[in-house]
């Protein structure tokens, strides 16, 4: 189960941009070694060693992959990143059921509603941590009319996690056309 955090997107930007060169750094100096000594061992002095040296490349991708993935994943310089991962991954969630939490919505549902109001705290959560204020003014209105109905149902407005029983739930809805 996600739960949006309060997170500072000034701190959150600058988090993520060290995680990411150190990650992009790590690549490169795994591309370089491993091409190199790809080369070496099997390159000849005046030939063509492109095989190699992209297969160096690869091999260093796919290891700085298995490195973020299962070593650096848990690692606190990374759980900016990891947040803003499963943040994305979670509004992408409800993205993918969006026509049926919208026909739940058109038809008062309650689960619906509250995902729809999960939606929107975290779509505002990413657009401020990517300082995209831009999208986020073109949501403003649909986001305030949508929590002042829920206030009048009395139904709680602060919905910050993410239950994934409300995925399947609004599935019942008939998606408008």
């Amino acid at each position: 189960m996600f739960e949006i955090k309060p997170v500072s997107p000034e701190v959150y930007r600058q988090q993520t941009r060290r995680s990411t060169l150190y990650i992009a750094l790590l690549f490169a100096l795994l591309a370089v070694a491993i091409s190199g000594l790809a080369v070496i061992l099997w390159g000849t002095a005046h030939g063509d060693n492109f095989g190699l040296n992209l297969t160096g490349v690869l091999v260093a991708l796919v290891t700085t992959l298995a490195l973020v993935r299962y070593v650096f994943w848990s690692q606190p310089w990374m759980a900016p990143a990891v947040y803003g991962w499963q943040l994305k991954r979670s509004l992408m969630k409800v993205t993918n059921v969006m026509h049926y939490v919208t026909a739940g919505v058109m038809a008062g549902d309650a689960v619906a509603m509250k995902l729809l109001r999960f939606y929107h705290l975290g779509i505002t959560q990413m657009y401020q941590l990517d300082a995209n204020s831009s999208a986020l003014s073109q949501m403003v209105r649909e986001i305030d009319l949508h929590k002042a109905r829920l206030e009048a149902l009395h139904i709680d407005t602060g919905q910050t996690r993410l239950d994934p029983a409300w995925l399947e739930a609004v599935k019942q809805f008939t998606p408008l056309k």
